[in-house]
């Protein structure tokens, strides 16, 4: 087989993967288990508190697990 027979090498191959950086990734670690903090906190004062007097503790709560959604979003994010 001579170099004019070989077949072409296909150039629609998508470039390769870059490395994530490693510091970028603890980073992202580590804010996205600071940001799970206030959810497990108001995990903890509703349990101690009851469902029945959150009055207007309901709404502090639901940001905090917003902020906690943010955080379980940043490890995934870094984890994959």
């Amino acid at each position: 087989m001579t170099n004019d027979q070989r077949p072409s090498e296909p150039t629609d191959q998508a470039p390769p993967r870059r490395r994530r950086d490693v510091v970028t990734t603890i980073v992202m670690v580590i804010v996205g288990i600071i940001l799970l903090l206030p959810g497990v906190c108001s995990l903890f004062f509703m349990s101690a508190m009851g469902s029945g007097s959150a009055g207007p503790l309901g709404a502090l709560w639901l940001i905090c697990f917003a902020i906690s959604a943010g955080g379980i979003a940043l490890l995934v994010k870094a984890a994959n």
